[in-house]
């Protein structure tokens, strides 16, 4: 199979792969730029571990073939922080006691992320939606919601 040449801004960073094109976003970001913090839960879209921004959009990567990355703004979890300074939403997660072994918390973080980028001010019903597709074995969602909740409270005190 002949390999494709894709372009694309990944943490604020403008990278170029050439690689096969049935390859999915997850495996670049994390085989070939090391991004780790993108994990590799269930490979078929149903767990969110692989979380990632997309031109503004929350997506599961490992359901994107890298083609279609190709001119695309990508976040992951390791471009949300500002150095040693968390970002709210992951200082949220933890003040409110909302993450325990981890796996999952990037993909949380990228979701929230996106529906408060988009929404300032969701209902509890929208952020249930927006992380209807973030599956979490150890915690209950009772103190992510809150946590997202908190994060929302101290993003429109700043205003």
């Amino acid at each position: 199979m002949e390999n494709i040449t894709v372009n694309f801004v990944v943490n604020g960073q403008e990278r170029q792969i050439s690689t096969p094109p049935n390859r999915t976003l997850l495996h670049v970001l994390r085989e070939d730029l090391g991004l780790t913090g993108v994990k590799n839960g269930c490979e078929e879209g149903e767990c969110g571990a692989c979380t990632v921004i997309v031109n503004g959009n929350a997506i599961n990567s490992c359901l994107m073939f890298i083609g279609q990355a190709d001119h695309c703004k990508i976040t992951t979890i390791e471009g949300v922080s500002d150095g040693d300074q968390l970002h709210p939403v992951q200082q949220a997660l933890l003040n409110n006691g909302a993450v325990q072994c981890g796996f999952c918390t990037p993909g949380f973080v990228m979701s929230i992320i996106a529906l408060l980028d988009k929404n300032p001010n969701p209902t509890d019903e929208e952020i249930r939606v927006a992380l209807s597709g973030n599956l979490c074995r150890c915690t209950g969602y009772t103190k992510i919601i809150q946590a997202v909740k908190s994060v929302v409270k101290e993003l429109s005190n700043e205003r």
